[in-house]
């Protein structure tokens, strides 16, 4: 990856997000770009298109990941969580010992290979207070703050709001909306969910809407950046639209695409 940009030639970011597990394609994500943006999920726990990979099935065996993504596309929460539970009271340890130190295996993996200078925030499935120890010095982490790229205000927003999964990192609205009040008006808005819109929010191989946020809807039309770019939704309804004088874009899966997207100005 080339320097910090300086000077006045062209500049080139490039952005992944729900990275999830995919170190190979994350090593190469940086070349040909002055920055690396990370959007979150870092964190694998379970491949809803391959139900073999993740931290469950490496627990609790493949037909049971596939019980359980059975239960969740059918919206069965409950049922999902009392299976899970009956799962984890077999293995008789302390589960969350158990997932951070799976986690921690996979962070190891992930932040080894970030390139410098890379910026990154927290996604849904990611566990906040574990980045310190990983982050190294070229790694810039951001929640409800901003930095400028390349003679641009890039502003981050990390995290997802409550729903039924409880997945590690969801947090009330009002304290997701003090985040984006926080970052104020920037040239890039870099959040790991998108604003509430319907078509950007709705999944269409897991065929529900997923949460957007309608604070980030708002600050988006209130003060017009160039960008808002956002992952979250794996398969979106749509992947690119306007708000007013907003480029809204879903960075897309990075996981499955291994391709980062492209910023240049």
């Amino acid at each position: 990856m080339a320097p910090t940009p300086t000077g006045n030639r062209r500049k080139r970011v490039h952005v992944v997000s729900d990275v999830h597990g995919n170190a190979r394609d994350l090593a190469r994500a940086g070349e040909g770009a002055d920055a690396l943006i990370c959007l979150g999920d870092l964190v694998l726990f379970l491949d809803y298109a391959d139900h073999s990979r993740g931290i469950f099935p490496e627990l609790f065996g493949v037909e049971n990941a596939d019980h359980i993504v059975e239960l969740r596309t059918a919206r069965r929460f409950e049922e999902a969580r009392e299976f899970g539970a009956r799962l984890w009271a077999g293995i008789g340890t302390d589960r969350a010992a158990v997932i951070e130190k799976a986690v921690r295996k996979q962070y190891a993996e992930m932040f080894a290979v970030l390139p410098t200078p890379t910026y990154a925030t927290y996604g849904n499935v990611d566990i906040p207070p574990l980045w310190p120890e990983y982050a190294a010095p070229g790694t810039t982490v951001l929640d409800g703050e901003r930095v400028e790229i390349g003679g641009r205000t890039f502003g981050f927003v990390g995290g997802g709001l409550r729903t039924p999964m409880r997945t590690p990192y969801e947090i009330g609205d009002e304290e997701y909306a003090a985040k984006i009040e926080a970052v104020g008006e920037v040239d890039v808005l870099c959040t790991h969910i998108p604003p509430e819109v319907p078509e950007l929010v709705y999944d269409t191989v897991a065929r529900r809407f997923e949460r957007g946020s309608r604070a980030l809807l708002d600050a988006i039309r209130r003060t017009r950046p160039r960008y808002a770019l956002f992952g979250h939704v794996h398969q979106p309804l749509v992947r690119r639209m306007r708000i007013g004088a907003t480029e809204c874009v879903n960075v897309g899966h990075f996981a499955v695409s291994g391709r980062p997207w492209a910023l240049q100005w």
